[in-house]
């Protein structure tokens, strides 16, 4: 993904005085929010991931509404532990913007504020992506909105397909097909190689590997999140002997071995790879950085032709403790109205985080943000309050799992072992 993971830490959150909201009104009319008074400042917290818009929109909403927000932007890699320290000590800020496999984490340890009644409230909130709404929501109640969407896609170079004999406009749209295009493309030889992923990276690894399975009616962990499903997933067990045979027969980079997430896109870039998983994101980052490069871009697919993607992206909240919890939500609302959405998003290489925005917004700009934006709100995204030790953490099962299976083969015994160690994690047993 765009963003390198790190351990997720235990949180030892102080016992902090609950702030009602107040109630946010909203007309039967969408509009960008109300008018705080310009008195108010916020403090609002956001990973670099989303560095590039978050500067310019809250320089946008400042002078709309006259409301100092002064946004902190942190490295991804050390946002959680930053937010957990900040809580411990009744000093977080107002309004922060968060991975949004972390919500059910961050619900479940009392660090963010219900805004149940006044999400609902929203006359566009059943337009939202709906992966975002779950992960923000913890027994029932509502902790956060969406605030960036990311999916992920099947990134190709159509110069190196045409190369190869193959169509550039028919990406592979089987597991079969993706190893028969990969083959042809890395016979062209010179360092071209047909397929690439970041192999050492483990939060890549669930955004662009995930999808293979879902796509093919497969699952690791039950819909709930509380059982992991590994060892009697044949579609697993398939994605993983489809990435070891496309290793085993020379046609992905040696690189990726190693590649711990700094290269994910760098090696695309290049123009000597021929497909990869990727995020919708490339899309503005190979325009601007590489305007050479022909590219398309696809589903990522299932083994027999279905198709899936991880929706990701950021969830917006208010940190439990905000003496500014009705101007925060304004800020809030304000990033998901409709004109903030098509006028701003879109235009810094953001996707939308609702889906009402029409297809002729996404062609204005590039149409294969319509790939990602349908992508994003038919994708998925993994329920627990365990992510980050099961996928995310650098030594955790998933990252071991596809290592032992791709790189060396033993594709069975990982599974297994996967499988025992998912099983600890969820009971609360790991390292016990």
């Amino acid at each position: 993904m765009k963003r390198e993971y790190r351990c997720f830490i235990a949180f030892v959150v102080a016992a902090m005085t609950f702030l009602p909201l107040n109630a946010y009104a909203n007309g039967s009319k969408e509009s960008t929010g109300t008018s705080p008074a310009a008195a108010v400042k916020l403090s609002f917290w956001s990973r670099d991931s989303d560095a590039a818009f978050v500067q310019p929109l809250v320089k946008q909403y400042d002078a709309e509404k006259g409301v100092d927000v002064s946004a902190t932007i942190i490295p991804a890699s050390q946002f959680v532990a930053k937010f957990a320290t900040s809580m411990a000590a009744g000093a977080g800020p107002d309004i922060i913007a968060s991975d949004l496999v972390y919500g059910p984490r961050f619900a479940s340890e009392g660090l963010l504020t219900d805004i149940t009644k006044e999400a609902k409230a929203l006359p566009f909130f059943s337009q939202l992506s709906p992966s975002h709404v779950r992960l923000s929501t913890y027994k029932g109640q509502l902790y956060a909105l969406p605030f960036s969407a990311e999916a992920s896609v099947l990134l190709y170079n159509k110069g190196l397909f045409k190369q190869a004999g193959l169509d550039p406009n028919s990406p592979p749209t089987t597991w079969a097909a993706v190893v028969a295009d990969a083959k042809k493309i890395t016979a062209l030889g010179n360092g071209v190689k047909g397929f690439y992923f970041s192999g050492s990276c483990a939060g890549c690894m669930a955004f662009t590997f995930l999808p293979l399975i879902w796509g093919s009616g497969g699952d690791v962990l039950s819909a709930d999140g509380h059982t992991a499903t590994l060892t009697g997933s044949t579609q697993l067990k398939a994605a993983l002997e489809l990435y070891h045979s496309l290793w085993a027969d020379g046609s992905v980079s040696a690189d990726a071995k190693t590649d711990n997430g700094a290269n994910f896109i760098n090696m695309f870039m290049t123009g000597k790879i021929g497909m990869q998983g990727a995020g919708a994101f490339t899309i503005n980052v190979l325009k601007s950085q590489k305007p050479d490069i022909d590219f398309g871009v696809s589903y990522l697919p299932g083994q027999n032709g279905g198709t899936s993607s991880f929706a990701g992206g950021d969830i917006i909240g208010i940190p439990k403790g905000s003496k500014n919890v009705k101007a925060a939500f304004d800020f809030i609302a304000y990033t998901l109205s409709r004109k903030v959405q098509e006028d701003f998003y879109l235009p810094h290489g953001s996707l939308p985080v609702r889906n009402d925005i029409a297809k002729s917004v996404y062609d204005q700009v590039d149409s294969r943000y319509n790939i990602g934006a349908k992508a994003m709100a038919e994708g998925k995204t993994p329920y627990s309050v365990d992510y980050n030790a099961l996928f995310n953490d650098l030594n955790g099962p998933w990252i071991q799992m596809i290592q032992d299976a791709v790189f060396n083969g033993n594709v069975d015994q990982s599974i297994q072992t996967a499988q025992n160690q998912f099983t600890q994690i969820l009971s609360g047993k790991a390292g016990n």
